[in-house]
């Protein structure tokens, strides 16, 4: 062979490596579905990809903000995105339709929901639910307060009436029931901003009372997690968006710049309010019984429990609806 075909030969294979390095070297584009709008309860993933957490993870991430009509398991589901947040009861019901999908972190340690009337109204605690009218929002969102009625043995059918609740305040405020369901990162904010104090509510903490079911956790398609890259891909994504959270709660007025950016339709004051709310939801006080984003066996049997004793689910939730295991690889970097 001719030395300039030698020295075109090993000019390839140079160029070849290069190409194979890049290659190595270029980041896996993933999508992650949210459960709703663009908000400060989704921070920590939108601060993981703005102050470049995700690319340090040689990740491409694309955030989908939810909505109304968007359901994250179908999307996941679907191949719509790899990765998808959503409350745990949707999860296992969507796992008890057969749609394969599996719980891999469990960002919020604590339910954001509460119920909460006027002190005028008489309502001190749950018990005082008896003979009300009490609005909630169906569709899923109700079971914490069914089985809070059931734990103060108020029959739902006979002792009390149920107002599908619109979203918004609007029914508690001009009294037309007489307790409410709130967000504390949303719908409580907007009872204050009409000129509600703090000190004329009375708020019935699902936490307090047992019967809290978990929300806002990530999961996957468990398909897709049994090959081992995307289980590498998963850890990757996982230690970056608990960064993201972590820089939240350090720097969260930061992070409420950064949602702005991406929405500002909800404005500077509702958003620092529900950044502030979110925190606590992940990181206390109380403190998060497990470590952040790793699921809490009895916390999710709690919620499983519920789930299946109000019919969210007609079989017990099985074990391998979620997976410690992409959570202990994301702490081994």
């Amino acid at each position: 062979m001719r030395r300039s075909a030698l020295l075109t030969l090993a000019g390839c294979l140079v160029v070849s490596a290069m190409v194979c390095e890049v290659r190595a070297q270029s980041p896996d584009k993933v999508q992650l579905q949210l459960k709703w709008v663009t908000q400060a309860q989704f921070a920590g993933y939108y601060a993981a990809k703005a102050k470049g957490l995700y690319a340090a993870e040689k990740l491409d991430v694309t955030i989908r903000p939810g909505g109304p009509d968007i359901v994250p398991e179908q999307v996941v589901a679907g191949g719509g995105a790899q990765f998808g947040i959503d409350w745990l009861p949707s999860l296992l019901s969507a796992r008890d339709q057969s749609v394969p999908l599996v719980n891999i972190a469990q960002v919020f340690a604590h339910s954001g929901m509460r119920e909460i009337a006027f002190k005028s109204s008489g309502i001190k605690g749950p018990a005082d639910l008896r003979g009300r009218r009490v609005a909630v929002w169906f569709g899923g969102n109700e079971f914490e307060l069914l089985a809070t009625l059931e734990k103060y043995k108020i029959d739902r059918n006979k002792d009390v009436t149920l107002v599908q609740q619109p979203f918004d305040m609007n029914l508690l405020l001009q009294k037309k029931v007489d307790a409410a369901a709130a967000m504390t990162y949303n719908e409580y904010k907007l009872v204050l901003d009409a000129g509600v104090k703090p000190d004329d509510l009375v708020v019935i903490d699902f936490n307090k009372e047992g019967t809290a079911m978990l929300e806002d956790g990530i999961f996957v398609k468990a398909d897709w997690l049994k090959d081992a890259k995307n289980k590498q891909i998963a850890a990757r994504f996982l230690r970056a968006s608990l960064k993201g959270w972590e820089f939240c709660r350090d720097k969260g007025a930061e992070c409420v710049e950064i949602v702005l950016k991406e929405s500002p339709v909800l404005g500077r004051e509702h958003q620092t309010w529900m950044m502030t709310e979110i925190t606590k939801l992940i990181w206390g006080p109380p403190a998060p019984p497990s470590p952040v984003g790793k699921m809490d066996a009895e916390a999710f049997k709690r919620t499983a429990d519920i789930a299946v004793k109000f019919g969210v689910i007609k079989k017990p939730a099985e074990p391998g609806s979620y997976t410690h295991e992409i959570w202990e690889l994301a702490q081994k970097k």
